[in-house]
C-alpha cells in the first residue's frame, strides 16, 4: 500500500488547547486519526510527524523525497504552521524534492488574519493549498493529493 506523509509544524502539538476560537477543540491526535482514516479509505497508508523544529521538518521532507524516488511515499500533506511565513529553507527543501507533490494546509484562513500571515514562502513550491476549512481541511488536502496522484499516473 503506498504511503502518504502528514507533516505538522510548530505549535500544532497544542491543537485542542491553543486558541480554540481559531483552531477548534480537535487535538493533533484526532487530526492524525482522521487523516489515517481518510488515507485508508482512498487506498493509502499514512505516517504522521509533528515537530516544533524547522530542521527536523526539512529532514522529513528530504527523506520523503528519497522515499518518493523509491516508490515508498506517494506525496505529502504539510501544515508548516508559522514556518509558512518565515522559512525560505522549507521552500528550498520542497523545491529540492520535486516532483514529490506537497499539499500545503492551514486550519484557519490565514488571509483573514494578521497581515504577516498573508504571505507564504511554501505556496510557490506546493502542488496545492487548502486554507480555512478547520481541521476538515486535512481530509480535503488528502483527497486533493490523491486526485492529483491519479491524474499524474
Amino acid at each position: 500500500m503506498p504511503t502518504l506523509l502528514l507533516l505538522n509544524g510548530p505549535n500544532l502539538n497544542l491543537l485542542g488547547t491553543r486558541e480554540p476560537g481559531i483552531y477548534g477543540a480537535t487535538t493533533l491526535a484526532d487530526v492524525e486519526e482522521q487523516a489515517r482514516a481518510t488515507a485508508q479509505r482512498l487506498g493509502y497508508g499514512l505516517e504522521a510527524f509533528q515537530s516544533n523544529h524547522e530542521g527536523a521538518l526539512i529532514d522529513k521532507i528530504h527523506e520523503a523525497g528519497r522515499r518518493f524516488k523509491d516508490g515508498d511515499v506517494a506525496g505529502v500533506v504539510f501544515n508548516p504552521g508559522a514556518f509558512t511565513h518565515t522559512s525560505v529553507a522549507i521552500f528550498d527543501a520542497i523545491s529540492g524534492v520535486k516532483p514529490l507533490p506537497v499539499i500545503e494546509i492551514h486550519i484557519s484562513n490565514v488571509h483573514t488574519r494578521e497581515a504577516f500571515r498573508h504571505h507564504s514562502y511554501v505556496s510557490p513550491a506546493a502542488a496545492g493549498i487548502v486554507v480555512g476549512f478547520g481541521t476538515d481541511g486535512y481530509t480535503l488536502a488528502i483527497e486533493g493529493l490523491v486526485r492529483k496522484l491519479k491524474v499524474s499516473a
